[in-house]
């Protein structure tokens, strides 16, 4: 019997560590994070869409929450004079404050505490976008939403990965109606070696979509950049 695991899971405490870093007092508490967490990565996810963020990490603190945005781009963040990053932090704390007391407290008695909280954003610069997969899938998907055939995306994206000498091995997967074809089917590409199972093999995977007339089109990524050993651990 097999199972398809996601490969961050995979290999959290091995050679990946958690992405929201935080401790919870209580039951109510640890609710009221995840929640708000939840929040917070739906909302980042919608607003950076196309600024190539590789990754958000959250970590607490009874004062203040820490955001860290990995991206390619950090200037597209940050913006002019800090602008931007000064009015997403803001945004930030409104989507918090937004959060439903009913979905964390079952029964809408509790109060959120993390809507009080300072909100600490920080954007930290990727320096090879082409080994994340994040940033990979967005280039398929922005090709798809430009019109490109299928094909010629994903031939010219692989090229592009394995070009990139970090990278030991890509596979991109994508399904949907291709083509504007009447049934939906999937395809995929592969270059290298991509070794899921073993647990000290960096596998980077990211999921997209690409938004177009005739129905929407999944984009799945899985890229192999080396074993990483011992002390040598990597956040992702």
């Amino acid at each position: 019997m097999t199972h398809t695991v996601h490969p961050y899971a995979h290999r959290l405490g091995i050679i990946r560590d958690w992405k929201s870093r935080w401790f919870a007092k209580t039951p109510a508490q640890y609710r009221e994070n995840v929640v708000v967490d939840s929040a917070i990565r739906r909302f980042l996810r919608k607003r950076l869409r196309g600024n190539y963020v590789t990754s958000v990490e959250i970590e607490r603190n009874e004062k203040q929450i820490r955001i860290l945005i990995k991206t390619s781009r950090p200037g597209l963040v940050i913006g002019r004079g800090g602008e931007g990053s000064a009015k997403l932090t803001k945004e930030i704390e409104k989507a918090v404050r937004a959060v439903p007391t009913r979905a964390i407290s079952f029964g809408g008695k509790g109060k959120s505490a993390s809507g009080k909280k300072a909100v600490r954003l920080d954007i930290e610069e990727i320096r090879s976008p082409e080994s994340q997969s994040p940033v990979v899938a967005y280039m398929v998907a922005e090709g798809l939403e430009k019109r490109q055939t299928f094909r010629r995306v994903l031939k010219q994206t692989v090229e592009k990965v394995m070009a990139n000498r970090d990278v030991q091995g890509v596979r991109i997967a994508i399904a949907g109606r291709l083509g504007g074809s009447e049934m939906s089917r999937t395809e995929e590409i592969k270059r290298g070696r991509v070794p899921l199972q073993t647990l000290r093999a960096d596998i980077d995977f990211a999921r997209e979509e690409a938004y177009l007339p005739y129905g929407v089109i999944g984009i799945k990524v899985w890229i192999y950049r080396g074993d990483v050993f011992a002390d040598d651990k990597k956040q992702g």
